[in-house]
């Protein structure tokens, strides 16, 4: 044990945890989760006082400072409870049930978040940022510690039931929903919710604070692409158009940041989360499929460039997340004062360049926390450079370029500055989501180089952050591997490895894909209830209850990805398995989903690929050969998202494959050309060497669904 400055003990040094490792030296006496702090608790008879937070998070830096650091209020915390901090992307498994405990309490959570409960793990307060002392009706630490204090002491009856009464309020919310059937109509209400609140002027869904949400772009483009409903597209046009446009993208640096304090995507919460880069680069990748918009090509190649650059660690795994603040500033490294821009600028460039990026002589910035306006800028677009382009009566091309060297002379000199804290946790389900988005860049944007990157985070993973028997961990820093792996370390890691056969071929990805999904149907599926998969494993941890999410946050859930999966591992292998599982947890989630159908967007995009038409397309010939290339660059251009394609060679590559996909054993090319076999509802099509009448084979499909 650490003794700090105060004398307290402080537990926190030894972890690996970034998060924890920020409060190693605070004068709270704080514990890592573990059965030392309970033993503790439970022998001084003290409740717990749980913080759960992450290293870039703004708010949980101002409750460091505000709170934790400060010597009166750690002596009250030292003396009332016993305190555990717990790093929410480590453990997800504790962060999600007591969340749910907040939101049930209050109506709203956050982070950083705050539960007080009893030594047997059972809360009886909820919240999230507390500050120093109370004001504007929120409750102070300097109040709260002392009432919880006395209803402790005085009152443990009242307290201990209201624990056991919100305890039981959860668990009887967690129980299964009765079974049901999902219609295609789940996608029209789903589409109905979400265009009801669509910003029509600034894009986006509902007001301040704006989310990116990604999974639900995926969806509008996949109900554009089923219905034909223009809206559907615009809809998905328009936010990323605005986003890419706002503040909320880092214009010099690239990626974007976590989210939009205001409803014109202008300022920031300036974290960047690594999730986030990896399901926007899929959202633009795939509306650049559907619509050939280059703007959008051009902000996933960027996503990318930030992700390679600044996100990726040497043994290949992609790092977390960047801090938002830097020399204890939200926004500091990112925002730009007119004064700076012109000294490091020519002065004809500077002028266009601050025009464009709308940066007003008195700045546009105020820090959210102190309400301090900044004499500095948020970088922003109002409108298309190629809008501003005809408004400045110059090409578009000579726009570009302008504003081009401009970026690569401000790029040097921020980078100079201090930089945010980086995050350098290594987390599996993340991970995965990367692999996944740069696969499908590497496809759809003809763009082999990015698929070199996916693979070697995925054999980062299948050799670095496994257990002897296979099983899957869920964090990697410091040289060590450790926590075991929750549904989404499967799901999404799984979702990566299916893309990222697509992109290479390589039929052991598809293999570890299987495996992998053979763990999570052991360990995680609901065998005794409807079916689906709880968040943790069946020998992992016990907690309060076992958790079974299904609707999106800030990512998609676990079994919406874990569905997804199924279906097209079913349709990969020939599985009927697969399918029955698909079919089983598509009855067992109806009713939640029909409560809802706009907070479970990506399950409904894998409901879309089990209503068909899905095509399974086999190539047959090797990727040596042009006319194979050919195939599968006419596969990838359009927008097709419920398709699965395998190469069947006639190397080892090609006979495993065959041992993982019976189906295609016999499907060879013909008379020593490539040859496409289109498969769907069951059935194939006679082969083609032609790649353009495969085109029109997979157009048959759809139209022939169309027409039922």
């Amino acid at each position: 044990m650490i003794q700090n400055a105060s004398g307290a003990g402080n537990r926190l040094l030894s972890e690996k945890s970034p998060y924890l490792l920020q409060h190693a030296h605070n004068p709270v006496d704080w514990y890592p989760w573990g059965e030392e702090a309970f033993e503790r608790a439970r022998k001084e008879n003290k409740p717990i006082f749980l913080s759960i937070g992450y290293s870039t998070c703004h708010w949980c830096h101002v409750m460091e400072r505000e709170c934790f650091e400060d010597p009166l209020v750690a002596g009250l915390m030292n003396n009332a409870f016993i305190s555990i901090k717990v790093d929410r992307e480590e453990r997800p498994d504790i962060d999600k049930l007591y969340m749910t405990v907040c939101q049930m309490m209050t109506g709203s959570g956050g982070w950083p978040l705050t539960i007080i409960m009893t030594p047997d793990k059972k809360p009886f307060f909820a919240g999230t940022y507390i500050p120093k002392e109370s004001r504007f009706g929120r409750v102070g630490m300097t109040s709260l510690i002392p009432a919880v204090e006395e209803a402790w002491t005085k009152r443990s009856g009242e307290v201990l039931s209201s624990a056991d009464h919100i305890v039981s309020v959860v668990q009887r919310q967690a129980m299964n929903e009765p079974p049901g059937a999902l219609a295609p109509s789940a996608l029209s209400v789903a589409y109905e919710q979400l265009s009801g609140r669509f910003d029509e002027r600034y894009g986006g869904f509902g007001t301040a604070p704006k989310f990116p949400t990604p999974h639900n772009l995926l969806f509008l483009l996949r109900y554009w692409k089923r219905s034909g409903e223009p809206l559907a597209l615009d809809m998905a046009h328009k936010t990323l158009t605005a986003m890419r446009q706002g503040g909320i993208y880092d214009h010099i640096g690239f990626g974007f940041h976590r989210y939009s304090t205001d409803e014109r995507w202008l300022v920031p919460h300036f974290e960047k989360m690594l999730y986030d880069q990896a399901l926007l680069t899929m959202a633009y990748t795939e509306a650049f499929q559907a619509t050939a918009n280059k703007e959008f090509e051009q902000t996933a190649r960027e996503i990318i460039a930030y992700v390679l650059r600044d996100m990726t660690s040497d043994q290949g795994g992609f790092y977390s997340a960047e801090d938002a603040d830097s020399e204890g500033e939200e926004g500091k490294f990112y925002i730009w004062s007119r004064e700076e821009v012109e000294s490091l600028l020519p002065a004809d460039d500077a002028r266009l360049f601050l025009k464009i990026f709308n940066a007003a002589q008195g700045g546009n910035f105020r820090d959210e926390a102190t309400g301090r306006q900044a004499a500095a800028n948020i970088l922003h677009l109002t409108t298309t450079l190629s809008v501003a382009a005809d408004e400045l009566s110059m090409p578009e091309e000579q726009l570009r370029a302008v504003i081009e060297a401009a970026r690569r002379r401000l790029f040097p000199a921020r980078d100079m500055r201090a930089h945010p804290f980086k995050d350098d946790k290594i987390l599996t389900d993340w991970n995965g989501l990367m692999i996944a988005a740069l696969a499908r860049a590497s496809q759809a944007l003809d763009d082999p180089a990015y698929a070199r990157p996916a693979q070697q985070a995925a054999d980062f993973i299948l050799g670095s952050l496994r257990l002897p028997n296979g099983r899957l961990l869920h964090r990697y820093r410091a040289a060590e591997a450790a926590v075991p792996a929750n549904l989404d370390d499967y799901a999404f890691f799984i979702c990566g490895l299916i893309d990222l056969y697509e992109a290479t071929f390589e039929a052991r990805y598809l293999q570890a894909a299987i495996m992998l999904n053979r763990d999570l149907l052991e360990h995680f599926w609901d065998e005794t209830g409807e079916g689906g998969f709880f968040f943790s494993a069946d020998d992992g941890e016990a907690l309060l209850l076992r958790q079974k999410e299904l609707y999106d946050g800030a990512l998609p859930s676990g079994n919406s990805v874990a569905l997804h999966n199924l279906l097209r591992l079913a349709r990969m292998t020939g599985n009927a398995d697969f399918d029955k599982k698909a079919a089983r947890m598509g009855r067992a989630f109806a009713s939640v989903v029909l409560q809802h159908p706009s907070a479970a967007t990506h399950f409904l995009t894998a409901f879309d690929f089990a209503l068909g038409p899905s095509c399974e397309v086999v190539i047959a010939g090797s990727l040596r050969q042009a006319e194979t290339r050919q195939f599968l660059k006419k596969l990838r251009e359009p927008f097709l998202p419920n398709k699965v394609v395998l190469l069947r060679t006639e190397d080892d590559e090609g006979r495993s494959l065959a041992g993982i996909a019976p189906f295609t054993e016999h499907m060879a090319p013909i008379k020593g050309k490539p040859a496409a076999y289109v498969c769907s509802n069951f059935a194939c099509s006679s082969p083609t060497t032609d790649a353009g009448e495969m085109l029109c084979l997979l157009q048959a499909v759809t139209t022939a669904h169309d027409q039922r």
